[in-house]
């Protein structure tokens, strides 16, 4: 399993959103996600998540929550455990990303972005301020086919932004 971080910077209601576009070999080709990336050796999942802002964004986070983990399980891509974080507090200037473009989309409008299924499902957590959860999300290629919130199986549709 992959050890991975995820997170979303609001400001103003709205998100600071990546469109994944550039890269040739990419999973999330033509998603909108938040910024992110792998681990490194011995990094804690703050740390990974303080440096992948930065690496994208050119941010530095000052403040942020964790929300939860989430385990990924795919047939045609390595599985993750991604940590998943909000971030409301920064210094610094945006700057390009190399793996899409940036941009700030009002949280009301993510449900009409190209999402992955799963996301949809962790961004209504994160909106609804659900405590620190784990959920896991099984994939069979694009197709979300399961749903696991702490334990318990739920039916990702009612859990959805939209």
């Amino acid at each position: 399993m992959r050890m991975t971080t995820l997170c979303y910077l609001e400001r103003d209601g709205r998100y600071l959103m990546l469109h994944r576009t550039k890269k040739a070999v990419d999973d999330s080709h033509d998603k909108w996600i938040g910024v992110g990336g792998k681990f490194e050796p011995d990094e804690s999942p703050e740390e990974c998540m303080l440096r992948e802002v930065r690496e994208e964004t050119g941010l530095v986070v000052t403040r942020w929550r964790y929300h939860g983990i989430v385990t990924f399980v795919s047939d045609v891509a390595q599985s993750d455990y991604m940590h998943l974080f909000s971030a409301t507090e920064w210094e610094g200037t945006l700057h390009p990303c190399d793996e899409g473009e940036l941009q700030w989309i009002p949280k009301d409008e993510l449900g009409c972005l190209n999402l992955w299924e799963g996301d949809r499902v962790f961004l209504y957590l994160m909106a609804q301020e659900r405590p620190f959860f784990s959920l896991k999300l099984t994939y069979h290629g694009d197709l979300l086919v399961e749903s696991v919130l702490d334990g318990v199986p739920i039916d990702a549709d009612k859990y959805k932004i939209r």
